[in-house]
């Protein structure tokens, strides 16, 4: 065999490390490192969400959402016939939550695949301080828009139509 040329082990080595780099490499640019992540959100005005299927796979929903950080926890408000809301009520509780701002989730798939995100856990946190804190936060990241939705949020949320989520690393 020549100096060119590879032995079959060669040849299997250097094709699992190409594999196992190209299957990982995605993943290092999502910023699963919870303190980067977590430097990206405090800049971020919108978090994207997806819920998990059992296997793991991301769901078909996708959507951009306003949101808060509470002790590092993503935080939004939602209807209770919205998907997010709907999904957790049939136990899907994990969810791929991206930070960024890039626009509608339609125009910013491919974006998203490098976005800082996590995989969390969801569940509804029904202590209405939190909603408090949603509120006074929302106040000030989005005080262009806030006039207008604050009267909205807090008539759904005390007629039962809006619930918290609550998305745990």
């Amino acid at each position: 065999m020549s100096e060119t040329e590879l032995s079959r082990r060669e040849l299997l080595v250097t094709g699992a490390y190409a594999l196992g780099t190209a299957l990982l490499w995605p993943r290092l640019g999502r910023a699963e490192d919870r303190t980067a992540w977590l430097e990206v959100a405090k800049k971020s005005p919108l978090a994207y969400i997806s819920p998990l299927a059992k296997d793991g796979s991301e769901s078909r929903c996708h959507g951009e959402v306003w949101f808060f950080l509470d002790a590092g926890d993503v935080v939004i408000a939602t209807g209770t016939k919205t998907w997010k809301a709907r999904a957790l009520a049939a136990g899907r509780d994990r969810a791929r939550v991206w930070v960024g701002d890039f626009g509608p989730y339609a125009k910013a798939p491919e974006k998203l695949q490098t976005a800082p995100s996590f995989v969390a856990k969801a569940r509804i946190d029904g202590d209405r301080a939190v909603f408090g804190r949603l509120l006074a936060a929302y106040a000030t990241k989005y005080p262009d828009e806030w006039g207008k939705w604050k009267p909205r949020f807090e008539s759904s949320y005390a007629d039962g139509s809006r619930v918290v989520i609550r998305y745990q690393a």
